[in-house]
């Protein structure tokens, strides 16, 4: 059920993404602060996008309310093979067989990942000490990337955004694991008494608006790659600081699953950079 909920996850995203970066970009006016965002609450298709991330949401919760947080987040990945399928049979768009490849590849890598390193172990409350150090580290790290990517190209910008909020949504993650266990101890009134659903929010917010900076000012294929190989590097690692959770201590083994990991990033590289670069139909480049 934990990978099934995960799986849930990744296919929300991927709808989510794909629906309002057509719709963050379809503005022909090419608005920007306020302007953007109404125009943005009057197009379906980016509402639709809120719906899925709601959904994505809710499953998320539920993998990670049972499951590792070290195995829920690379699982993620696959949010680009649903976009794929997505472009493939929804905008009618022709994805190339390298595309594909790179397809393969990531799911390949992902598995060699999972079933080398075999996750295991955690503890269920963090120490306060642990929790300071996790968040100002991603809050610190998050900023920083903002900040950079005021200047440059839209690529690069986009990069940076991207990257800036696969930090959060890394410590969303873990945020949204301790909320779940908040509610399953003292319930809706008292998970609004502890602090960690209040976390959740700040850091949500903060990953939905730097994702949609990332998706408005430069191509998919710029933030996505950063987007879903960020998140769940900085995740293991919040894993194994926060939660005590851990890999096999073999040293074979954990080079097998980082040869894997390494083969996934390969993947998600080639899968990206070969997509279609718009979200018009029939387009192969």
């Amino acid at each position: 059920m934990v990978i099934l909920f995960a799986l849930l996850t990744a296919l929300s995203n991927a709808v989510s993404v794909t629906t309002q970066h057509i719709a963050s970009t379809a503005d022909p006016r090419r608005d920007s602060g306020w302007r953007l965002v109404l125009y943005l609450f009057r197009n379906p298709l980016w509402l639709l996008g809120w719906v899925a991330l709601a959904g994505s949401f809710l499953f998320q919760a539920l993998a990670l309310h049972n499951g590792l947080v070290s195995v829920v987040q690379p699982l993620l990945v696959t949010e680009l093979i649903f976009a794929l399928l997505l472009r493939q049979f929804w905008l009618h768009q022709s994805i190339r067989p390298v595309t594909w490849g790179g397809g393969v590849l990531t799911c390949a890598g992902l598995a060699v990942f999972l079933v080398a390193g075999e996750p295991r172990g955690g503890r269920p409350t963090p120490t306060s000490h642990h929790w300071i150090v996790a968040g100002a580290s991603c809050t610190v790290a998050a900023a920083a990337l903002a900040a950079l990517a005021q200047w440059g190209s839209p690529g690069r910008r986009a990069a940076l955004y991207a990257s800036a909020a696969a930090v959060m949504w890394a410590l969303v993650a873990v945020f949204i694991k301790t909320v779940t266990d908040t509610f399953t101890q003292f319930g809706v009134g008292g998970m609004f008494l502890h602090w960690p659903v209040y976390a959740l929010a700040v850091s949500g917010v903060a990953g939905v608006l730097l994702e949609q900076a990332a998706l408005h000012v430069g191509p998919l294929r710029s933030s996505q790659p950063f987007l879903v190989i960020i998140d769940p590097l900085v995740s293991i690692a919040l894993s194994v600081w926060l939660f005590d959770e851990h890999f096999l201590p073999n040293a074979a083994i954990l080079a097998v699953a980082a040869v894997g990991f390494a083969v996934m990033c390969i993947g998600v590289v080639l899968l990206t950079q070969t997509t279609p670069a718009t979200m018009d139909a029939d387009i192969a480049k």
